[in-house]
């Protein structure tokens, strides 16, 4: 403004010391005067619009590299998803033991079946088993070790069976899988049965003559078990939670304790369900059966049945040595499995009830490796159960002592798996 006041200034004193005509020259004035006002005018408006185009061009730039960004993130989620059991890409958080510490669930003693499938190999279907449909041996970076997975709605069932005591236990880890596709659920159904010898193949949703079948679904969150005898429902039960306490993609434990007509399943330390008569006293369980929904996929390992033994405190302090199968270690270390809470806590009921006793903790292992890792191993675990008695059962640590002897003392032959898994063990030796 200032700048077109000293403009009609100067223009003022052409004005009296000029002879134009007063109007031509108040008319050029007024039209130079427009012709500047619009000039600068115009070049304020390029200036602003030149800024929002370049700052539009860098947003869209920005937004496409995003985007970008974003589908490759997509495409590494999407390959991820269908291949990252078989692509050994996930691993899962691993469990404390104090994740453990409402788990009263203890392994039996004498273990009479156990399938690991170290003796199958990777692409096959598993020895010792049957199917309607396909399955095949694989390894997971998941977890150590050989996993039979199983093929989606196929049924599964051990060749020759195996005769469940009335008081025993039943642990395996599963990997819940899919095809792939999304699903309402992954899973399978775990069914405890007395095999009939005319069925050809233990079929249909209660199958043989009576047994139990459990759900094990997720992620609905939703677990079921029924009971049945004759075709006919003793009792059933169902628990449901928001999120369920299967993880898909990920190892997760199942333990089943069955005493006569009661049966107790756990899963990660959570009691699911306790119910007194679920099974009819008068079957004779005979026979385990597999059976994925349609869309999962899921892989099995480490399955485990033993004989329950007697109870731990009358028989330590009557024979002055204790012998469990109970305490499981990581394969080829010295980390004591959080499924192992259970029988350390029965452990240090007894010792803390017997305050003036001394005990010697031993560890053994069975015959795989050499002589000398097995001894050292073997020591190792003693050191370790040592530990966690003092550290989370606060057991004092001056009444126990540590040893290892290996593989030199087998109770059981190392040809077989079961054999194996009860030369694997730990004894307390009262002092």
């Amino acid at each position: 403004m200032k700048k077109y006041l000293l403009m009609f200034s100067g223009i003022a004193f052409l004005f009296f010391y000029s002879n134009i005509n007063a109007q031509d020259l108040l008319d050029r004035i007024k039209d130079k005067v427009q012709e500047r006002v619009d000039q600068k005018t115009d070049e304020a408006i390029d200036k602003g619009l030149d800024k929002v185009e370049d700052e539009a061009t860098k947003e869209n730039e920005n937004k496409k590299e995003d985007e970008n960004k974003n589908q490759e993130e997509v495409k590494t989620d999407e390959s991820t998803e269908t291949t990252e059991v078989e692509q050994q890409e996930v691993k899962p958080k691993k469990q404390e033991l104090k994740s453990f510490s409402k788990y009263d669930f203890i392994p039996g003693d004498k273990v009479i079946f156990y399938e690991d499938f170290a003796q199958d190999a990777i692409g096959d279907f598993p020895a010792l088993w049957n199917t309607n449909k396909a399955g095949e041996i694989m390894t997971t970076n998941i977890a150590p070790g050989n996993w039979f997975k199983m093929r989606e709605y196929g049924m599964f069932w051990l060749e020759k069976g195996v005769n469940l005591p009335s008081n025993c236990t039943i642990e395996f880890d599963i990997i819940p899988d899919d095809n792939g596709e999304e699903q309402q659920s992954s899973g399978m159904d775990f069914t405890v049965i007395e095999y009939l010898e005319n069925e050809i193949y233990p079929t249909g949703y209660v199958p043989g003559k009576g047994g139990v079948v459990l759900n094990l679904y997720t992620p609905n969150g939703i677990h079921t078990i029924s009971g049945y005898s004759e075709g006919n429902y003793n009792i059933s039960g169902d628990y449901s939670k928001e999120i369920g306490l299967l993880k898909l993609k990920e190892v997760n434990h199942v333990s089943i304790w069955i005493q006569k007509s009661r049966i107790r399943v756990y899963i990660h330390g959570d009691k699911v369900f306790d119910l007194p008569k679920a099974i009819d006293p008068a079957l004779q369980l005979n026979q385990i059966r597999l059976w994925p929904p349609e869309g999962s996929e899921p892989l099995i390992s480490n399955l485990r049945i033993a004989e329950a033994g007697a109870d731990m405190r009358s028989k330590f302090l009557t024979e002055g040595k204790l012998v469990t199968h109970g305490i499981l270690f990581d394969v080829n270390s010295d980390k004591i499995k959080p499924e192992s809470y259970g029988t350390l806590k029965e452990i240090s009921k007894v010792l803390t009830e017997n305050a003036d006793v001394k005990v010697k903790i031993v560890g053994h292992t069975d015959s795989d490796g050499s002589d000398a890792a097995n001894l050292d191993l073997s020591k190792r675990r003693a050191a370790s159960v040592k530990a966690a008695l003092t550290k989370d059962f606060g057991v004092d640590g001056s009444r126990m002592e540590t040893d290892g002897k290996g593989e030199v003392e087998p109770i059981d032959k190392n040809t077989t798996p079961e054999g194996k898994a009860n030369n694997r063990r730990v004894e307390f030796i009262k002092l």
